[in-house]
């Protein structure tokens, strides 16, 4: 423990200097001054070795919620006094610099006897991950008010930073709409070309003839429809890239945190669907693999596998993510690859590979852009700057375009997006694969 002296001490401090100055007629004055200020200090010397915070007053962190990858955070320091006597108290807590910090950390906090009182403060992190909040710094005045005394308190405390699963409830709902509500009724199902048979209905013109039911029609006299509802118990499994391509860096995150959320979005919309998901990450190995599952439970789990995943400036193993898919999962999935290519031996590899998955699993390959290079492309040109800009945009899209075309060739689905629009297009896409009843 460390002590300063108080605004007193220096204010009973000066007080002996003035008889220093009437020392030229009263020598002896000099003496009383130098033993006044003597005993004045040892005083405040021995008072801050032997006072001690009161045994009845405590002090504690709370969190107000659990932290967000961008989400503000309340950090509550409670104070509770159970002594007979008011304290003041000068509180400074240490939260972890990489953080944002809304409000203000540090306070003075009057605690009446056997009361509480709370020190409130933001902090909102930028990235997901794990962090550190420190001690708790305490300040409080010795008995006689001749020192503050200063101390530690709170133990130091590692810290979750989760994905935002508020910014991924809002993708679902925005690119679902109403769709998304509906589902998570259970006694409401989405109608489409699934293969789950529903119920039988009158004929209708434009009905397609393979789904008349012929025994129906002769039993009731008229032409009869089997209507079919989008089937439930399918299984979703995404394979996140995490690797060089995804370290970079859109506006304040990587890409690889913008499939993330792309991520818990899906999970998300499988659960009302009545669907399970899992998540695989990979780079050169597997860094993380979690079942396919349903429910709030397997979301909370989805989230302790997703927190801490970086991405890596290593080239990926498409082979061993699609190896270790295929050993794992033997009932049929729809299986989404969240990735980025540039170059042709990139989309060579990932193209050799997909036929580890088929014909199995259905696979979906996403890549996800650093921006619209068509755009990019569509710009008129101003520089010489621009006229390089745009080839190496118009080289890149064709890359691009051609290996998706070849997925598409091989039997898989391919979309080619941008961060922005990666969630919204992704739940899109496997709602419509579910409505074609391609599972």
């Amino acid at each position: 423990m460390r002590f300063v002296f108080t605004k007193l001490f220096y204010f009973l401090f000066a007080l002996g200097l003035i008889p220093l100055a009437l020392s030229w007629e009263h020598p002896w004055l000099r003496w009383v001054a130098f033993a006044y200020d003597g005993l004045l200090l040892a005083a405040a010397v021995a008072e801050s070795r032997l006072c001690r915070l009161p045994k009845g007053v405590t002090i504690s962190r709370e969190f107000a919620s659990r932290f967000a990858m961008g989400a503000e955070t309340e950090v509550r320091i409670h104070v509770q006094n159970a002594t007979n006597r008011s304290i003041l108290l000068i509180v400074k807590d240490e939260y972890p610099p990489q953080m944002i910090l809304n409000g203000e950390r540090e306070g003075t906090i009057h605690v009446e006897a056997q009361s509480t009182a709370t020190l409130v403060y933001g902090v909102t992190p930028p990235r997901r991950g794990r962090f550190e909040f420190g001690q708790t710094a305490l300040r409080f005045r010795s008995r006689f008010r001749l020192v503050w005394r200063q101390m530690n308190v709170a133990e130091r405390v590692t810290i979750k930073v989760y994905p935002n699963m508020r910014r991924a409830r809002e993708a679902e709902l925005k690119a679902l709409g109403a769709r998304s509500v509906v589902s998570s009724h259970r006694k409401t199902s989405w109608r489409g070309e699934g293969r789950e048979f529903e119920s039988m209905r009158d004929y209708v013109r434009g009905d397609e003839l393979r789904h008349i039911s012929w025994t129906a029609t002769a039993r009731r006299g008229k032409l009869t429809t089997r209507q079919y509802q989008i089937e439930r118990d399918q299984t979703i499994l995404i394979a996140l890239d995490a690797g060089r391509l995804m370290t970079a860096r859109i506006e304040q995150e990587t890409k690889l945190d913008s499939a993330v959320h792309a991520t818990l979005a899906l999970f998300s919309a499988a659960a009302r669907a009545g669907d399970n998901a899992g998540v695989m990450v990979f780079g050169r190995r597997i860094k993380s693999y979690l079942p396919p599952g349903r429910g709030r439970d397997h979301i909370e789990a989805a989230l302790e596998a997703l927190y801490a995943v970086e991405p890596e400036m290593i080239e990926p193993s498409y082979p061993h993510a699609f190896e270790f898919i295929a050993a794992n999962s033997k009932r049929r999935a729809l299986v989404v690859l969240l990735t980025d290519l540039v170059d042709e031996e990139g989309s060579k590899e990932l193209l050799n590979s997909l036929h580890i998955l088929r014909p199995r699993h259905l696979p979906l390959v996403v890549t996800i852009a650093d921006r619209d290079l068509k755009a990019v492309v569509r710009q008129s040109p101003t520089s010489v700057r621009d006229v390089f800009t745009q080839s190496v945009a118009e080289e890149i899209i064709h890359h691009r375009e051609a290996a998706l075309r070849l997925v598409e060739s091989l039997g898989g689905l391919a979309l080619d997006v941008t961060a922005a629009a990666l969630a919204p297009a992704l739940l899109e896409t496997y709602l419509r694969v579910k409505e074609r009843g391609l599972l």
